[in-house]
């Protein structure tokens, strides 16, 4: 290769590591943000759930005693991206609790985790709803990073439904390098991979929601994209495969790394509290566990 080639590509091979490390520091970058007052529909009270090393902020919204739904947001976003749900769940008649997770919107923290230390805030948000809802059976809707932080506070609900949830740490930033600049991008993922840990304090080995499936004991629902490049179809069926059970699956036909709530609302609305009905509606003597 002549002087002039081996000078281009070496300027080519640093914009490239540089532009990898500028990633890497994006994605853990906190997000927050003034959320505001919630839905006037929803008739919400703020919340505010300390817990050891940080505080969750949220919003309540009390049903009519036939059960407690948590829900949990995708990474960047906040409490206000699961508000249409909350809306359809408090219809129904459910308790609603949305919370902002660690170092999003309005709950402070100094790094996104990828579900690692937003496991926190879940924990202290269910032992919220056991204080304040005693005898009623609680339900987790987590979306994507919230689906992956419910999994890893291994939580102990009666019902369960995961959208679009990463397997792995390591597949969920390839998929994204190989969006974004082709399958060679993807061989840059150790580079991306090598920072989060220095970055979070978070090993890669903490960050398996293909794991923690297989020890989960509640009923769980799992929904993916068919044409979801962020977290594919195989794998929404690979962590559905390590679930024990009971479960279900159900593929989103032509739904990429959306909303899948307002993608296929109707089918959306069905599907999940037909699941809800079934292991929430009656209380449960003595609480939850």
């Amino acid at each position: 290769m002549a002087k002039r080639g081996w000078i281009a590509f070496a300027v080519l091979a640093v914009a490239c590591i540089g532009a990898v490390f500028g990633a890497g520091e994006y994605l853990s970058s906190p997000a927050p943000r003034a959320v505001g007052e919630a839905p006037p529909a929803l008739y919400a009270t703020p919340v505010s759930i300390a817990y050891p090393g940080g505080r969750a902020a949220g919003w309540i919204a009390r049903g009519a005693g036939s059960g407690a739904v948590l829900l949990l947001h995708g990474v960047r976003a906040d409490r206000r991206q699961m508000q249409e749900r909350a809306l359809f769940l408090n219809r129904l008649g459910y308790s609603v609790l949305l919370i902002d997770l660690a170092a999003h919107g309005e709950s402070p923290g100094k790094r996104i985790t990828f579900g690692a230390r937003e496991a926190d805030g879940v924990r202290a948000a269910l032992a919220y709803l056991r204080r304040n809802l005693r005898g009623e059976r609680i339900g987790v809707i987590g979306a994507s990073l919230g689906g992956a932080a419910l999994l890893l506070s291994k939580p102990v609900v009666d019902a369960v439904v995961l959208e679009a949830v990463y397997p792995t740490i390591e597949e969920a930033v390839a998929n994204r390098l190989r969006m974004r600049g082709g399958a060679p991008a993807a061989l840059l993922a150790p580079l991306l991979l090598h920072q989060l840990p220095l970055r979070t304090g978070v090993s890669l080995a903490a960050l398996r929601p293909v794991d923690a499936i297989a020890q989960l004991a509640s009923p769980v629902l799992v929904i993916g994209g068919a044409d979801d490049q962020h977290t594919g179809a195989g794998e929404t069926r690979r962590l559905f495969a390590a679930a024990r059970g009971p479960k279900q699956l159900w593929i989103v036909d032509g739904a990429a790394h959306v909303d899948f709530h307002a993608f296929a609302r109707d089918d959306y609305e069905r599907n999940v509290s037909v699941f809800l009905d079934r292991h929430l509606r009656h209380s449960r003597a003595g609480g939850n566990p």
